[in-house]
């Protein structure tokens, strides 16, 4: 091969495993080796996998399988399959999967410039370079990996391990270099992003860890994701009411309203509790935008248990909702829990669920018509439509607020808004 082969990256999953693929992005841009963004240019591609659900388990399997046909259709392809489905299914994946080359869990993927070298017979010659390569107007910064919590449903801890904060020194570091590349916001994220600092010997926590990435020059938006409910401090609130480039915008995953399936969850609290938060938050922060993500069709679920859900979802007047059917996950405590419900009844129960909110999300969106909002232009999507992104929407979730004319991408312009549908939003760029 006259040239160094190359190498591309696909990432399914969420935010975390971005951050998984960039870094194995950043390695290989720092080697010898190519990055091609263009399947059909490249020599290796690199599969980074979830294994979360069921669901997301399926996708990554029928993606590895239709790039095994890539692989074949030209002589010395390779097809590495990394990440959380690795990390999961590991000892099976070898056996169920002939078509991939190599399979790379989490713990390795640190290595993947060896791994590329033992398929291709290329000396990658590493060179030193940055942990990111980043680039985007908007950038997660990944603050934590693991979880210490047992929820009953949850994955998690066995995938990616136990709680571990990142050290602030390479966290400010990292939050530096990406502003440097372009990155006007950037997101924290982590499994219970506010639990940072819990296993580190510096008494910082995770307010002095956001007042200090705040002050990153440069950046103009800091917003946190993945915030559970029970983490939600006074300090925490009066960070965000204070600090000007942190979003008024919180994702509390709340998970259920009902005590007793909270409680066969592995979870605190109430319908009445989180009421009682949200009211906390919203008095201090009277703008907060509020996300959170349900569980419809736990084993046990009541009809009661969904009628109390829905009810505290009207009262909640909650900004985003995500609504996901209980999965039954090989090797969790709830896969084995009596009561579990028909596939076709939790499926259901959560479109019942999702209407609901969804409904009230719209009316939400529909009560900034009129308004003249700050939107972070990303410039045109795939149909050439200027959008961009009010401080209320997160990436990747949360919907756009489509532009009339083109805006370079990273500015931050005030926008009218002149139309709502669904959650996302229509407006003209005030001059």
């Amino acid at each position: 091969m006259s040239n160094p082969p190359a190498i591309a990256f696909m990432t399914l999953g969420c935010p975390k495993n971005e951050v998984d693929t960039d870094r194995m992005r950043a390695a290989v841009s720092a080697s010898a080796f190519r990055v091609t963004d263009d399947a059909d240019q490249a020599d290796v591609i690199v599969l980074n996998t979830c294994g979360f659900i069921t669901d997301a388990v399926e996708e990554s399997v029928s993606v590895a399988l239709d790039l095994a046909d890539w692989r074949d259709e030209r002589p010395g392809r390779r097809l590495v399959v990394a990440g959380c489905m690795v990390s999961r299914y590991r000892d099976a994946l070898a056996d169920a999967m002939p078509e991939a080359d190599a399979f790379v869990p989490l713990a390795d993927e640190p290595h993947i410039l060896g791994v590329i070298e033992r398929l291709t017979g290329h000396a990658p010659q590493a060179f030193a370079g940055p942990a990111r390569t980043g680039g985007s107007v908007s950038e997660y910064l990944q603050i934590s990996d693991g979880c210490f919590r047992s929820c009953a449903y949850c994955t998690i801890p066995a995938i990616r391990g136990p709680y571990r904060s990142r050290p602030f020194d390479e966290l400010t570091e990292e939050a530096r270099l990406l502003v440097s590349h372009g990155a006007r916001e950037l997101v924290l994220i982590g499994q219970d992003t506010t639990s940072w600092g819990r296993d580190l010997p510096e008494a910082i926590g995770v307010t002095g860890l956001v007042r200090a990435i705040a002050s990153t020059q440069g950046l103009a938006w800091l917003r946190l994701m993945y915030v559970q409910p029970d983490t939600v401090t006074p300090e925490l609130i009066e960070t965000i009411a204070e600090v000007p480039q942190v979003r008024h915008y919180l994702d509390i995953p709340l998970q259920h309203a009902s005590p007793r399936v909270l409680k066969a969850m592995r979870r605190t609290g109430s319908g009445e509790a989180f009421l009682a938060l949200i009211e906390r938050i919203r008095s201090a922060v009277p703008a907060m935008v509020l996300r959170t993500t349900f569980i419809a069709g736990y084993p046990g679920e009541t009809e009661k248990d969904v009628d109390d859900l829905a009810e505290f979802i009207a009262e909640a007047d909650l900004d985003y909702v995500a609504v996901l059917p209980f999965s039954a996950e090989e090797g969790t405590e709830a896969a084995g829990l009596p009561g579990q419900l028909p596939e076709e009844e939790k499926a259901e129960r959560a479109n019942h669920i999702r209407e609901l909110a969804d409904g009230i999300a719209a009316a939400r969106a529909m009560r900034h018509v009129g308004e003249v909002l700050d939107v972070l232009s990303l410039g045109s999507d795939p149909e050439g439509q200027p959008v961009g992104r009010w401080s209320g929407q997160a990436p990747d979730v949360d919907g756009y607020v489509m532009l009339d004319r083109d805006v370079e991408p990273g500015r931050i312009v005030p926008v009218r808004i002149s139309a709502s549908y669904g959650v996302d939003l229509e407006g003209e760029v005030v001059t």
